[in-house]
């Protein structure tokens, strides 16, 4: 699969529109013997309309509407890609701040910069410790116990730190905590000037597309959505920059949640060069700044996961629970007005309802401390979600778990959503 996000979200740079149009009449791919990359198209109202051109203008002038128009201004002008939201009384909820610079000098503590005590030689030790050889166990001999349950039953990366029974109460609620804590606010695309709803639909859309591509981690994906909804929360950003801050949230995203996280450069090609690694680095670097750093919170998909382990969930629930879930990213308006647990409280009741479970048996409300009339607002519009998911103009989410990977689970015909909620007053 071969895909860019945007050849219509315009780029102001002036500088990158001479390389890349001196790449165009080189005939310089990115990669060699790469296959054609389908531009994602001019962003309108829930439609990509394909461009003549794919996501490189061309360095003649012309009328090309696609064609990223040349800023006279690089500093000090009057659109500028980035602003500060200033709220009611207050001036940026996570002001930024500068390291303060005492004259160029660094002083160090003497505690570091003193010479560590040294030991005595192994020589002036007395006592010798002997091994007797009547010992017929070694005291080297691993216990295998662990790795054969393990092999029987392997650990679930996503829900393994609640695995230790003794603080599993404890880490719930802490998490429970964080949610609401570093939850983006849900009404913040009123305040944007040049996106809108629809352009970020969109954006999460394509990072579905990339997340499969480099086959990260789901959680990996959640993660990024994250990243973006509250870097967009306090920062006004015009439509030449969204993708560019999707591409760096979902690159900081990986390095933070994957092993073999993919190189910068990968997330400038997917882009089709629309932005240099030097302006992902960069950008990374705003969006870390913006979020103070705080890039470990608990995410639908965490809850999700937590939930089905509790209830020894089979692999269509799983399936299920996952499709609603990885849908609910791309439909902001609606559902970031949730927290995280409500909403995967609400996937999960769904799923099982449909394929005919009890949809929230006792176990559930016990390990999630939720009730139905806890999440059934949300649980109404997420019923709306699943009987409309095949209208949506956005698809990569139900061509994903279309495959037998997911029990064919997008499959309508196969797994029909439910006509109503009867559970639901």
């Amino acid at each position: 699969m071969s895909f860019v996000f945007g050849s219509t979200i315009q780029d102001e740079n002036v500088e990158n529109q001479g390389r890349r149009g001196k790449r165009v009449e080189q005939g310089v791919t990115t990669r060699n013997n790469a296959p054609k990359r389908a531009a994602l198209g001019v962003i309108t109202n829930q439609v990509r309309v394909q461009p003549r051109r794919a996501a490189k203008p061309s360095k003649v002038g012309g009328n090309d509407e696609n064609a990223y128009p040349k800023q006279a201004k690089v500093f000090g002008q009057e659109n500028q890609p980035f602003t500060i939201f200033v709220d009611d009384n207050v001036a940026a909820s996570k002001p930024l701040s500068k390291p303060s610079n005492n004259g160029g000098k660094l002083k160090l503590s003497q505690s570091i910069t003193a010479l560590p005590v040294r030991h005595q030689p192994i020589s002036a030790v007395n006592d010798i410790i002997c091994v007797d050889d009547s010992i017929e166990e070694s005291p080297m001999v691993l216990d295998t116990t662990h790795e054969e349950m393990e092999d029987k039953k392997p650990l679930d990366r996503e829900s393994i730190i609640t695995m230790v029974p003794e603080y599993v109460e404890e880490i719930y609620a802490h998490l429970r905590e964080a949610e609401a804590k570093n939850r983006p606010k849900h009404n913040y695309m009123k305040k944007q000037s040049d996106i809108t709803a629809s352009m970020r639909s969109i954006l999460v859309d394509w990072l579905v597309e990339v997340s499969e591509e480099y086959k990260l981690h789901r959680e990996t994906l959640f993660l990024a959505v994250n990243y973006i909804d509250r870097f967009l929360s306090y920062m006004s950003v015009q439509r030449g920059k969204l993708q560019l801050v999707g591409a760096a949230s979902m690159f900081l995203a990986s390095k933070y949640e994957e092993i073999y996280p993919p190189d910068v450069g990968e997330f400038a090609y997917i882009t089709d060069d629309t932005y240099t690694k030097q302006q992902v680095l960069r950008m990374e670097h705003l969006v870390l700044k913006v979020l103070t750093f705080d890039v470990a919170v608990p995410t639908t998909n965490w809850f999700c996961d937590h939930f089905l382990t509790d209830s020894d969930a089979d692999s269509k629930v799983k399936a299920l629970s996952m499709f609603l879930a990885e849908n609910t990213l791309i439909e902001a308006d609606t559902f970031l007005k949730y927290l995280p647990s409500q909403i995967a409280a609400a996937c999960i009741c769904l799923a099982r309802f449909s394929l005919g479970q009890e949809p929230w048996p006792q176990s559930l409300i016990k390990s999630s401390g939720y009730e139905v009339g806890h999440f059934v607002d949300c649980l109404k519009d997420l019923h709306k979600l699943y009987l409309n998911a095949d209208k949506s103009p956005q698809q990569s989410v139900v061509e994903k778990y279309r495959s037998t990977k997911y029990e064919e689970i997008s499959n309508f015909q196969k797994f029909p959503p439910p006509a109503s909620l009867p559970l639901v007053v």
